[in-house]
């Protein structure tokens, strides 16, 4: 009897030992998911300072009205959200509302987060809760003055621009396809900066029904391009693999990343799967183009630039593309693709809105890294080597070089970017 009631006994712990072995490897999947999540949501890049603890915050963002900063995610008790129910997590992310009520402003991309379903939320704050390590650091308030800073107008604001319902699948469409428009719309939040806004600081469209979706805009100095399917200005002209190798690496045979999308590859795409990326791809390539409608659709001429190179002294930004581009990006503005980006038909450098081409040259780019391990070459910065006059010459050279059709970039329009602090992504 006695030997019975100890195997039944033993039984029992063996049970309960395997059971509770099970839970934590259950909750510890669940944290990894979440991790996983948060890189796909690229949530260190905005809630990190530079130089500083993984997302305690403090980054400042520039808005129309000043800037604001982002806040303390980690689970510290006092200054994060280590207090935060999963509730009161799910209310913040889809709704733009902190735990003590306050509203968020939008700079959160919380629009985008509201089609983020019930399960993602969770492993989210899963991760949040037990796999960041809590920073005690004190939030920094915003610099937009009063009486603009109150806060009580957003909820009027939410009630005309937030849409609250999660991402509804297209069943006219294949898994790949519906797993890219949900990552696009939702947790990646492409649309938070690729789409124009609205007087209200609102996204004009928030998802590809909507014509303004994806078609570029501009943001502390950069111009975020044109993700549409526009054959001069957008992704028309690349493949779904070239869309794919770009998120993965940073760098494709039509364009290379630079400015604040460096970080996104760094800390984001670079680590997503090859199936999530796929999707993306997918989904990016049936958005139809808007903005090149009453354009031709660019081709390369090699002759189109031989008469400026030629004559240098009538076309100053020749002469200073030949002096300080010319050996990484060649004459023939094709550059050694992907190592060193080409300019000839770059979605970029047609871009209307010179603002990244004026960035760039300004002040650089930040350095690629995939895996680990740092791009051989990057972008150094020009600020103290060329004047407004000059910066202007070489990008008025860039946009109508290589047949490219667009007008030129005039002195104020570089001393505007030159005012702006260099982006601390």
């Amino acid at each position: 009897m006695n030997l019975a009631s100890g195997l039944m006994k033993l039984g029992l712990s063996v049970i309960t030992f395997t059971y509770s072995l099970s839970v934590f490897a259950v909750n510890l999947a669940e944290v990894k998911k979440g991790e996983y999540l948060a890189r796909v949501g690229d949530c260190i890049s905005c809630h990190t300072a530079p130089h500083g603890k993984p997302y305690a915050g403090g980054l400042p963002m520039l808005t129309p009205v000043g800037a604001i900063y982002t806040t303390n995610i980690t689970p510290d008790a006092e200054t994060g959200i280590g207090r935060y129910t999963e509730s009161e997590f799910a209310h913040a992310l889809r709704r733009g509302v902190a735990k003590d009520g306050h509203h968020l402003y939008p700079a959160m991309p919380y629009p985008s987060y509201a089609k983020v379903s019930d399960a993602d939320i969770h492993y989210l704050y899963l991760y949040f809760m037990h796999g960041v390590k809590p920073v005690r650091q004190s939030n920094k308030a915003s610099e937009i003055p009063w009486p603009l800073n109150y806060r009580f107008p957003l909820a009027v604001w939410n009630r005309i621009f937030l849409d609250k319902q999660t991402y509804q699948a297209d069943a006219s469409k294949d898994a790949s396809w519906n797993r890219g428009a949900y990552l696009v719309q939702g947790l990646g939040h492409c649309g938070a900066c690729h789409t124009p806004r609205g007087l209200a600081f609102q996204e004009k469209g928030l998802t590809h029904a909507s014509d303004h979706f994806l078609s570029g805009e501009t943001l502390e100095g950069w111009s975020a391009t044109n993700l549409r399917g526009d054959h001069n200005t957008g992704l028309g002209r690349w493949s779904e693999a070239d869309i794919l190798v770009y998120l993965k690496s940073g760098a494709n045979q039509h364009s290379s990343a630079f400015g604040t999308m460096t970080t996104v590859i760094n800390n984001s795409t670079e680590g997503m799967t090859t199936e999530d990326l796929s999707g993306i791809a997918t989904y990016l390539k049936t958005i139809k183009g808007t903005n090149d409608k009453h354009q031709k659709p660019y081709q390369y001429d090699p002759n189109a630039t031989q008469a400026q190179f030629k004559t240098v002294t009538s076309y100053p930004g020749a002469r200073l593309y030949q002096q300080y581009c010319v050996a990484c990006h060649g004459q023939d503005g094709k550059g050694v693709a992907p190592y060193l980006s080409p300019l000839a038909g770059n979605p970029a450098v047609m871009d209307p809105d010179p603002s990244s081409l004026i960035n760039v040259i300004l002040n650089g780019s930040p350095q690629l890294k995939a895996q680990g391990v740092a791009a051989p070459f990057n972008m150094p910065k020009f600020r103290h080597m060329l004047n407004d006059t000059e910066v202007a010459q070489l990008v008025s050279f860039m946009q109508t070089a290589w047949n490219h059709p667009l007008e030129a970039t005039s002195a104020q329009d570089v001393a505007k970017i030159r005012k702006l602090a260099p982006s601390a992504h």
